[in-house]
C-alpha cells in the first residue's frame, strides 16, 4: 500500500467475510482516494496544501474504518465460539429396566424446561429398554441459553426409590449419566472428513413408511477416536446427515475439552466438578422427597415439580455457588 501500512492479510479476511466485505470495498475505494490525493501532491506543488488536508482526512478515516472491521470481525468470532445450542444425551446406567425408566425421565425433565423456555427441542435418536425407557437417547436443544443453563448437568444422576414391579416395598438405587455438549457454529477442533465412516439404514419408530422403509437413518464413525454418533429424527438422509455431522462435532469437541481438563486440573479450580460424564453429581431420593447435588452440598425438596420440568431454582443455585467460588479464588 502506498500511503499507509495496513495489515495485508487482515484486510483479505475482511473482504471475505460477509459481515465486512461492503465496508471493506468502502475501505478499498477510499485508500484510491488517497493514493490519487498523493499523486496530485506530488504532481503539482500549488495543489500539496489541498491536497495534504485530503489526505489527512483520508488517513485518519481508514484508520477508524480498519479498526472498526475489527471489532465486527473479533465480535464475529466471539459469537461463533459461543454454543447456539446443546446436545443433550441420557444413558441408562446401572438398575436395569429402572435406570432405563429414570433415564428417560431425565430426558422429559431437560425437554420439558427447555420447551417451556420457548426452545426449540427435537429427538435425534432413541433405543428402547424392554421396560419402557430409554438405553440412551438424544436431543438437540437449540437456543443460545441453553448451554448456560444446562453446563453443570453432565455426569451421573442416581435415583433412590421403590420401583412399581417391587413386591417387598424395598428403595432401590439406579443411575444414568446425562452429557450436555455445546454445539457452535465454528468447530473448535479441525477434523479430518477422510476420517469419519457413513452408515445408513432405515429408521425406526413413529414417523410414516418413508421414515420406516427408506434408508433415512444416518449413522457416522470418526475412525481415529471410535466416537460414533446416529440420527433417525428426519425425513431426509440428507437432513439427519447434517444433523449427525453437528452431533459428532460436539462429541469430539467435548472428548477434547475432557482430555485438556485432565492434562491442567489446576486451571480448574475454581469451576463446579470436571464436566465428566462418570462424576456422580446429584441423587434424586424419591422417599424424602429430596434432590440433593452433591458437588455444592445443597438439596431441594420438589421431586415432583423438579421432575415436571421446573429446573430454575437448581439451575440458579448452581450459578450462584459457581460465581461464589470464582470470587472466592479470585
Amino acid at each position: 500500500m502506498v500511503a499507509m501500512d495496513f495489515d495485508e492479510q487482515k484486510l483479505t479476511e475482511f473482504s471475505e467475510h460477509p459481515k465486512t466485505q461492503y465496508l471493506a470495498s468502502v475501505f478499498t475505494a477510499n485508500v484510491l482516494k488517497l493514493e490519487e490525493a498523493h499523486a496530485l501532491a506530488d504532481l503539482d506543488p500549488e495543489m500539496a496544501d489541498l491536497a495534504a488536508e485530503e489526505i489527512a482526512q483520508l488517513e485518519a478515516g481508514l484508520k477508524i474504518q480498519f479498526v472498526e472491521m475489527e471489532h465486527i470481525l473479533e465480535a464475529s468470532r466471539v459469537e461463533d465460539e459461543k454454543p447456539y445450542g446443546v446436545m443433550l444425551e441420557v444413558r441408562a446406567g446401572a438398575g436395569g429396566d429402572e435406570a432405563a425408566l429414570f433415564a428417560k425421565e431425565l430426558a422429559e425433565m431437560y425437554t420439558t424446561y427447555g420447551r417451556n423456555q420457548g426452545w426449540e427441542v427435537s429427538m435425534v435418536d432413541e433405543a428402547h429398554a424392554t421396560g419402557g425407557g430409554y438405553k440412551e437417547a438424544s436431543f438437540e436443544i437449540i437456543s443460545p441459553l441453553a448451554y448456560e443453563a444446562f453446563k453443570y448437568e453432565t455426569g451421573v444422576h442416581r435415583v433412590q426409590r421403590i420401583p412399581v414391579t417391587e413386591k417387598q416395598g424395598r428403595i432401590h438405587t439406579s443411575t444414568a449419566s446425562v452429557a450436555i455438549l455445546p454445539m457452535r457454529r465454528k468447530p473448535t477442533i479441525d477434523i479430518n472428513p477422510g476420517d469419519i465412516d457413513m452408515e445408513f439404514s432405515r429408521s425406526g419408530g413413529a414417523g410414516g413408511q418413508n421414515v420406516n422403509k427408506v434408508e433415512t437413518a444416518v449413522r457416522l464413525i470418526h475412525r481415529p477416536t471410535g466416537v460414533d454418533v446416529r440420527c433417525q429424527s428426519e425425513r431426509s438422509q440428507l437432513k439427519n446427515r447434517e444433523k449427525a455431522m453437528a452431533m459428532l462435532m460436539a462429541k469430539l469437541e467435548a472428548a477434547h475439552e475432557e482430555e485438556e481438563v485432565r492434562k491442567h486440573t489446576a486451571t480448574r479450580k475454581n469451576q463446579i466438578g470436571t464436566g465428566d460424564r462418570s462424576e456422580k453429581i446429584r441423587t434424586y431420593n424419591f422417599p424424602q422427597n429430596r434432590i440433593t447435588d452433591h458437588r455444592i452440598k445443597e438439596s431441594w425438596h420438589t421431586i415432583e415439580t423438579t421432575m415436571g420440568g421446573d429446573l430454575t431454582a437448581i439451575i440458579n443455585s448452581m450459578h450462584a455457588a459457581e460465581e461464589a467460588l470464582q470470587t472466592s479464588v479470585d
